[in-house]
């Protein structure tokens, strides 16, 4: 297919296809042990097989890493959620799935989102994820303190700093569900689309890129690979 040889001359010219895997976000990337698994890794394999090409993981701890990279060349294609303050790195697909972000709170703390954003009250949260872009915006009141990443993030709030985490409802839900020091709220912060995305000089790819997912939609593998990685909170858009 014309469209397919098109797509792997822009984003694997050399037969290898550079696929950035954010593993900050539980709700798309399982790591056991270095073996990826979940919805990302699944696209970026079935991507690689359809191009032909080999796949070049390229692991990263945290979506502001990622694009950070987008200008060096270590990867083509990447997941990311969809953030205009992004696309003068990076250019991306439609969504392919919506993910519920929240806090994790203390026992007695605040039991609604609006409740967080009080004088007094610190949130933790990863530098340059798309819930911490929501933070910048809407929070008004509380003091946000940034960490590297998602996992250092929940890493400097189970050390008993802070009085919230913000994040990806399923990377909150694996690290806190038996945490007797935790609650989860209920209630969601922000929903974000998940897209795929390249960088800028390689936006000529995104219509093949958008057919896809489609595709991929379409024949329910966007579906399956959701179930089989058992991550809460996703919706795949109609």
């Amino acid at each position: 297919m014309e469209e397919v040889k098109e797509l792997a001359a822009l984003i694997a010219p050399d037969g290898r296809l550079g696929a950035a895997i954010n593993t900050g976000n539980k709700a798309l990337v399982q790591d056991e042990g270095g073996r990826l698994s979940g919805i990302s890794p699944a696209l970026a394999a079935r991507l690689a097989e359809e191009l032909g090409a080999e796949l070049v993981p390229v692991v990263y701890p945290g979506a502001g890493k990622v694009v950070a990279d987008a200008d060096t060349g270590r990867w083509s294609v990447a997941f990311l959620a969809v953030d205009p303050e992004r696309e003068d790195r990076v250019a991306f697909t439609r969504p392919y799935v919506t993910i519920d972000t929240t806090y994790a709170v203390r026992p007695g703390g605040p039991a609604t989102v609006k409740f967080v954003d009080a004088p007094g009250m610190t949130i933790l949260s990863a530098a340059g994820s798309a819930y911490d872009l929501h933070l910048a915006k809407t929070i008004r009141h509380a003091t946000i303190v940034r960490a590297d990443s998602p996992g250092a993030s929940m890493d400097r709030f189970a050390a008993g700093e802070g009085d919230a985490v913000a994040g990806v409802r399923a990377s909150l839900l694996a690290r806190f569900a038996e945490d007797t020091q935790a609650v989860i709220l209920a209630e969601a912060l922000a929903s974000v689309g998940q897209a795929m995305a390249v960088p800028v000089a390689l936006a000529a790819a995104l219509p093949a890129l958008d057919a896809f997912l489609v595709r991929a939609k379409v024949d329910g593998f966007i579906a399956s690979a959701i179930d089989a990685g058992g991550a809460k909170g996703l919706t795949v858009p109609a």
